[in-house]
């Protein structure tokens, strides 16, 4: 494996008395893709919410880039380099194409208040720069026909494309995608495939996807790791997750055959 990228060492975390996710390791190196399965409830979102720092780990640590991230709030992990999308599309619904893009790219403006308000040619500048890269983005992912629709006017698979590329403009190194074949069809799931597969290999970034739809999953992932029960129960190539009796058990029963093409 590469570099260490995202490291998560014996990460625990209980509500209470329920213990949500138990013992859980696991690490993504730099330009990996990563996939996190598991039966509905397994903790595959609350591991999300642990990494992003939404929720802190009871027990155990969490490492992005070398560093820990306890205590660190999810706007400055964004900052430092990590990125996600939700399973419920979060677009702004009544801005424009063009400006749900330009709101991610204001994390990294040096700007103040005080220069925004002289509107001097610092400003301008910085408007010309965010409005090109905003412009190079919706190029590079075929949506600049539609900068100046509603968000919510895309079709629903363009609506997770325009997500993803509003995550993409906040610079990321990790890219946390959440389920982000929900509600698709097998169209739209193939071009999600192409889309994670083109973006791993035009940016070089690492991503970790969490998804239920096992096509998406065992096409496109290097390496996969599965939680049961919050509890990581396998780990291993698409091939070998694909043939693990535990895997199998988890999903289908034990009488069941390979999970090539089944869905959680």
């Amino acid at each position: 494996m590469s570099k260490p990228l995202l490291e998560l060492e014996n990460v625990t975390i209980r509500f209470g008395g329920l213990t949500a996710v138990s013992d859980v390791s696991l690490k993504v190196g730099e330009g990996e893709l990563i996939g996190l399965i598991g039966p509905n409830g397994a903790g595959k979102t609350t591991v999300f919410n642990m990494i992003t720092g939404v929720y802190q780990p009871t027990d155990g640590k969490i490492l992005f880039n070398g560093k820990p991230t306890a205590g660190v709030k999810p706007h400055v992990l964004t900052k430092s380099g990590m990125a996600r999308t939700f399973q419920n599309i979060r677009l702004f619904g009544s801005m424009s194409v063009f400006d749900n893009v330009r709101a991610a790219t204001q994390l990294h403006r040096s700007h103040g208040i005080r220069e925004a308000l002289w509107r001097g040619r610092s400003h301008h500048a910085g408007e010309k720069e965010v409005e090109d890269r905003v412009l190079d983005l919706l190029e590079v992912f075929s949506l600049q026909d539609y900068r100046d629709e509603p968000a919510t006017s895309l079709p629903y698979g363009g609506q997770r494309r325009l997500e993803i590329v509003r995550a993409m403009a906040t610079q990321p190194k990790l890219l946390l995608l959440d389920e982000p074949a929900a509600g698709m069809n097998p169209s739209e799931k193939e071009d999600l495939m192409h889309l994670i597969e083109f973006i791993r290999k035009r940016f070089g970034m690492a991503i970790l996807l969490v998804e239920h739809d096992m096509k998406v999953v065992m096409g496109i992932c290097e390496r996969i790791a599965v939680l049961e029960y919050g509890v990581k129960i396998a780990e291993g190539t698409p091939k070998e997750i694909q043939c693990h009796p535990k895997v199998i058990e988890a999903y289908l029963g034990a009488s069941a055959t390979p999970i090539e093409t089944a869905h959680a």
